[in-house]
């Protein structure tokens, strides 16, 4: 198959392109870097040229409610109308594990957004909702710290590693599309202040943990399922512990 991969040079784009030309498929990365932007359409044409697959795994380079909103939606329209015109068989995107359920953050307002283009689209598709990242854990501490206290809440949640995202991404992209959302997380669940401890332990940060029912999570405000996929989830295989233990992922 061709794929065009949005956001291939990404954490996650990045992987996924190795992997499907590993499986031997035609694939092109395509980033502002390489001459594609999906929020000016600059280079889409051609990059979508006898494709028949677009992987969208790109993110805003901003988190600010205006920016990440302007980002997905003005992203997700020109994707949609430049595959369109080139007749693409199947769009995949990649979301977040609890859009629905957390509403009240802008960046996942804007991702609800990006999902309703993609369903309306009238493209066949496949959306697939990942916990977080391990790799994002460092992110999170970094959003939630005042005054060298970090204030997380002690809700459950599921991190997946990026390699088991990428092989379940791989799954999808070359089956047939689903036309739904499909779910995958990591193997275990654990309090979200729990995993943040574990991080900051390793990474000799000496801030305080604080776990509080009250903090929010990009804006919104969590229990113990919002981050949590549902029973048909697909699970991949690498803890955390085992993760963050390689010197390598201590970055």
């Amino acid at each position: 198959m061709k794929i065009t991969v949005i956001g291939g040079t990404g954490l996650i784009g990045s992987k996924l392109v190795n992997s499907l030309k590993n499986l031997g498929h035609e694939v092109l990365s395509a980033s502002p870097n390489s001459g594609v932007n999906t929020l000016t359409g600059e280079g889409l044409d051609q990059a979508l040229e006898n494709v028949d697959v677009v992987v969208d795994v790109a993110n805003s380079p901003s988190f600010a409610d205006d920016d990440v909103m302007n980002f997905f939606k003005t992203s997700g329209e020109n994707l949609m109308k430049a595959e369109k015109k080139a007749g693409v068989n199947h769009h995949i995107a990649l979301s977040v594990v609890g859009t629905e359920r957390l509403q009240e953050s802008g960046y996942f307002r804007a991702k609800q957004v990006q999902e309703d283009i993609i369903k309306a689209a009238g493209i066949p598709y496949s959306i697939v909702h990942s916990t977080q990242f391990f790799e994002f854990v460092g992110g999170i501490v970094k959003s939630s710290t005042i005054d060298g206290k970090i204030m997380v809440s002690p809700a459950l949640i599921q991190p997946i590693a990026s390699d088991d995202v990428v092989k379940a991404m791989t799954e999808v992209v070359i089956g047939e599309p689903k036309n739904s959302t499909v779910e995958i997380g990591g193997p275990e669940k654990i309090k979200l202040s729990d995993l943040v401890k574990k991080y900051t332990t390793i990474m000799k940060n000496t801030d305080e943990v604080v776990s509080s029912p009250d903090a929010t999570y990009f804006g919104a405000p969590l229990n113990d399922s919002t981050l949590i996929p549902n029973e048909d989830a697909k699970l991949g295989t690498i803890r955390y512990d085992e993760w963050i233990s390689n010197p390598e992922n201590q970055r």
